[in-house]
């Protein structure tokens, strides 16, 4: 069984994650920010399921570094980390002020950095690890009003292929979860524009954004087996492969978005393959065991 560090666990795809991650076996160290507060009735059910729970926030250096240590000293090491922190937005791009830009970036992209760097050295300890970020469809695609959200994801896939490759010699594994869509507290704490007035300029397109996002949730009403512990159990199994054996990317969607990314990602392997031969660094994409 492994020692599992979770990022995000009160909320979302965190809390169910953690949950099967627990029920599989596994120690789990979840955190989240606020645990006394407004995530303390999540934080207490985890902890009664057998998680523990420690405040971190990701978007602060010295709180990573408590965090992680606490984690550690808990667990005795840390054998697998998952990136789930994240935050969402809806609205116009243009509506979106560089500060509004700079809260998304700082959890999505940089807080996944600053957590991975400071976990990385606890696993290379032991040369070996897994390192999970869990990303979007959204990731590789973009649809209109999510415009902050997009870019970090399509940042995120590209720091994580750094990752990948700059990891594997240590024997640490990474690797991408790409959810499509799905009904979890995510979207009930996206973030709105603070620039509302731009939005005047666009006419009728200024109030689509909203529309969109009710029509989506229909959607996912409509669609049951868009099922958020599909990506639960996605983790889990990531968790439980033999090392080494752990697909680069999992896509994990049921409203028709998988199947065309799922060509595109097969497309950009060869093409990374191909690129990686041609500079004789092919061994990069091969974990070292």
């Amino acid at each position: 069984m492994a020692k599992i560090l979770m990022t995000g666990a009160t909320g979302g795809f965190g809390l169910l994650t953690t949950k099967q991650l627990i029920q599989d076996g596994h120690t789990v160290v979840g955190t989240a920010r606020d645990i006394s507060g407004r995530n303390k009735t999540k934080a207490s059910e985890l902890e009664k399921l057998g998680a523990t729970i420690v405040e971190m926030d990701i978007t602060n250096d010295a709180s990573v570094n408590r965090g992680v240590e606490s984690a550690t000293q808990k667990m005795g090491g840390i054998d697998v980390l998952v990136n789930n922190a994240g935050v969402g937005v809806l609205g116009l791009t243009e509506t979106f002020t560089p500060d509004d830009f700079k809260k998304v970036f700082e959890v999505n992209v940089f807080g996944t950095h600053r957590v991975t760097r400071t976990v990385a050295p606890v696993m290379r300890k032991t040369a070996k690890g897994l390192i999970v970020n869990i990303s979007s469809l959204l990731g590789r695609i973009t649809v209109p009003f999510y415009g902050p959200y997009n870019a970090t994801k399509w940042a995120l896939e590209g720091l994580t292929e750094n990752y990948r490759t700059e990891l594997s010699q240590s024997g640490i594994e990474v690797c991408i979860v790409e959810p499509g869509g799905y009904p979890t507290t995510f979207i009930d704490n996206l973030i709105r524009p603070s620039d509302k007035e731009r939005a005047k300029a666009y006419g009728p397109m200024g109030e689509m954004a909203e529309e969109f996002l009710a029509n989506f949730e229909k959607a996912l009403a409509a669609n049951p087996s868009q099922d958020p512990k599909n990506v639960a159990k996605a983790i889990a199994q990531l968790v439980k492969a033999p090392h080494g054996t752990r697909p680069f990317r999992t896509i994990v969607d049921n409203m028709g978005m998988g199947g065309p990314v799922e060509e595109y990602n097969n497309m950009l392997g060869k093409i990374t393959e191909g690129i990686y031969g041609n500079f004789g660094i092919a061994s990069l994409l091969k974990l070292k065991i």
